[in-house]
Formats: structure tokens, C-alpha cells, sequence
């Protein structure tokens, strides 16, 4: 242990252990991942920034844009397009503080949020939908026909 701790020009013990624990707590706020999971506080609540998980895949056909909207209402969200981006709003209202209940830990967050997709080029506006069903939105965002993959014959 003589070589993992040792003194500073000023005198103090420079401890790298201390170092690698400031630089996980650094990196777990750049990451927007709340220490409170990591660190299991007995009695501090906090609350984070809530930003709703998404999935974007592709096939031949469309686009699709999946985010997790757990405990919202359709009419709670927000589907709009403009200048090439697709942005997807809302806002989670907290539930009602109960005055005889005493809270523990606060996990899932609430408030406004927005998500925002850069849409390609081939996608066709006019047919966007978007539908919402036991909390999670799906936009479906349909090629046009000159995406589709064509095979060119070669000719002599």
C-alpha cells in the first residue's frame, strides 16, 4: 500500500482510490444517471430529469420511432415536424402528495420533456402516423418509393 498513497509536494496524501471515485461520480452525472440508484441513500430523495427511452428502427418499408411513455395519456403527448425534425413533447405530472404517507425513495421522474429525431430525406410527410397504445408511441415514418432498393440490370 506505500506506493498507492503518497504525500504531495504541500504534504498532503494523494489517495488515487479518492481520485477514481470522484471521476465515477463525474462520469455518472455526464452519463444522466442519478447517483441516488448507485449509492442507495437511507432517507435523501431526489428526483431527476426525465427523459423517455427511445428505439429507432428501420426496414425496407419505414422508419420507426418506439419511446417508453409509461403512465401518460395520448392526449399528454406531442407529435410535430418541422425543418426535417421530428419532435416528440409532453409532460408526466407528478402524483399527489399524500400528507400520512412518508416517502422513502423517489426513482421514476416527472415533468416536460422532448425528444428530437433528425428525419432522413426519403421519409414522406404526408404519411406520417403516429399511434399510442399501454404507453409506448410508435411513429411510423414511411419511405417513398424511390428508397426502395431496385436491382439495375447491366447491360453490354
Amino acid at each position: 500500500m506505500n506506493g498507492l498513497v503518497r504525500r504531495t509536494q504541500t504534504g498532503s496524501v494523494w489517495d488515487p482510490f479518492r481520485e477514481l471515485e470522484e471521476m465515477r461520480k463525474r462520469l455518472a452525472t455526464f452519463w444522466e444517471r442519478p447517483l441516488e440508484l448507485l449509492e442507495m441513500p437511507s432517507e435523501r430523495i431526489e428526483v431527476s430529469e426525465w427523459r423517455p427511452l427511445a428505439d429507432v428502427t428501420e426496414d425496407d418499408k419505414e422508419y420507426v420511432v418506439k419511446l417508453e411513455l409509461p403512465g401518460m395519456k395520448r392526449e399528454e403527448v406531442k407529435v410535430t415536424i418541422e425543418s426535417g425534425e421530428l419532435t416528440i413533447s409532453g409532460e408526466r405530472k407528478a402524483e399527489k402528495e399524500e400528507k400520512n404517507k412518508k416517502y422513502h425513495r423517489i426513482e421514476r421522474a416527472y415533468g416536460a420533456f422532448s425528444r428530437s429525431f433528425v428525419i432522413p430525406d426519403d421519409v414522406v410527410a404526408d404519411k406520417i402516423e403516429a399511434h399510442f397504445k399501454d404507453g409506448i408511441l410508435e411513429v411510423h415514418l414511411p419511405k417513398g418509393e424511390h428508397a426502395q432498393p431496385k436491382t439495375i440490370e447491366v447491360k453490354g
